[in-house]
């Protein structure tokens, strides 16, 4: 593998959002030995950005669950945000639902936080054309034209990389095309069922612990 691309929340972090002591000296010893690593997540873009600048990493980053990717340190946008805005304005005159935090920093989807089911959200939008995923912090409203698997692809392209090459972790059904487009596959042991399906190998350990695990066992080595 040429590369490491990690989810951020429920991956390298706990429910919580604390980082992983462990998934931070394992990710630093692949970027001391030259293997890039990418951070994907279906937060916003300065969010990622700040992870990672503070852990360390030298890859792309896949935002907002593709809808929008950094790499060669140009942005761009990727996601049609006004899809999630139709469908946003559809459930509000059925549901009391509201968006998350810092949504004003949002450029291609809607993130809603999670009072509604998941399920009566994907009922209620099942004639607009979005995506709908419970990440377990809040529920996106996606372009369905992107995913984390497009974005990584780009991203890995910008870096003269095959996505083949590539090993992918992550935790929840949005990470599934982001595992699928990656050449290893790896899910943390607190992946929802579905991620685990389409895995190669699941973790012994949880969230960042299980990073570690799987960046030792196919990366280092030891």
């Amino acid at each position: 593998m040429k590369a490491v691309a990690v989810d951020i929340d429920g991956t390298i972090t706990d429910t919580a959002r604390k980082l992983c002591p462990e998934a931070l000296k394992a990710i630093r010893m692949l970027e001391s030995r030259g293997i890039p690593v990418i951070l994907a997540t279906g937060n916003i873009l300065c969010y990622a950005r700040a992870a990672s600048v503070l852990i360390g990493t030298s890859g792309g980053i896949v935002a907002e669950n593709g809808g929008v990717i950094y790499a060669d340190e140009e942005v761009r946008v990727l996601g049609n945000i006004q899809k999630a805005l139709d469908a946003y304005g559809h459930l509000r005159r059925l549901y009391p639902v509201r968006k998350v935090q810092f949504s004003e920093l949002r450029v291609s989807e809607v993130a809603l936080t999670r009072e509604v089911p998941e399920e009566a959200i994907k009922e209620a939008l099942r004639d607009f054309d979005v995506e709908v995923y419970d990440t377990g912090f809040a529920i996106h409203l996606t372009d369905p034209a992107v995913s984390k698997g497009s974005g990584l692809e780009m991203v890995a392209a910008s870096m003269g990389l095959d996505a083949s090459r590539i090993m992918a972790i992550g935790d929840r059904e949005n990470d599934i095309e982001f595992l699928e487009a990656a050449g290893l596959k790896v899910a943390v042991a607190n992946a929802d069922p579905e991620l685990r399906e389409v895995a190669d190998y699941v973790t012994a350990a949880p969230y960042g612990d299980g990073v570690a695990e799987a960046i030792h066992k196919f990366i280092l080595k030891g």
